[in-house]
């Protein structure tokens, strides 16, 4: 807005609607959430003239009426056992329930939490965190091939097609060769 805002008013301005943030952090989770995507950010904040790292644990949930609702915000340490545990608890004790499949990354803490937490409940590896890692591991030329071939196989019907897509595509990386550097000079060559 072009104004400047002194740290102070910042301050104060948080004060006072700190209440209604804890009010609404700790409010009734009212009717039932099949599904739950759990998942955490590592945040920058600055807290007494110093910077830390610290986590933000999310919870999403798509109730029983198909809507998705933020059902809980937290700050924490880290992305551990205990972190997710605790934030797990929280939800539970706030109301979460009819819970038949949690959505997360791989991270060890949170698996184990929310197997504590909700044994009744499903896990399933978020595709978007999968896929990153895949990608983490690929060659920055080949991403985008990559990124075809999981498709691929994310985009079949039922689960034999897809493993079906997954084999075929296994088979076909197997039988690439790769190119040795002369081969690749070679080629050069023969476009000039």
């Amino acid at each position: 807005m072009g104004t400047r805002v002194s740290s102070s008013t910042v301050s104060r301005l948080n004060q006072k609607i700190y209440r209604h943030i804890e009010a609404w952090r700790n409010r009734e989770i009212t009717g039932e959430f099949p599904y739950v995507q759990l998942d955490g950010a590592v945040l920058k904040r600055s807290w007494a003239r110093k910077v830390r790292n610290i986590s933000v644990l999310v919870a999403f949930g798509v109730g029983t009426d198909g809507f998705r609702q933020i059902l809980g915000v937290a700050e924490g340490e880290k992305e551990d056992l205990e972190g997710w545990e605790g934030f797990s608890r929280h939800l539970k004790d706030r109301g979460l329930k009819g819970v038949r499949l949690i959505i997360s990354d791989a991270c060890r803490g949170l698996v184990e939490a929310v197997g504590e937490v909700f044994p009744q409940a499903d896990w399933q590896r978020c595709m978007v965190h999968f896929y990153r890692n895949v990608f983490s591991h690929a060659p920055n030329g080949k991403v985008a091939e990559v990124a075809r071939m999981l498709k691929a196989i994310h985009a079949q019907e039922d689960r034999k097609t897809a493993q079906a897509k997954a084999a075929e595509i296994v088979q076909r990386l197997k039988e690439m060769k790769p190119r040795t550097a002369t081969e690749l000079v070679d080629q050069k060559v023969t476009r000039l």
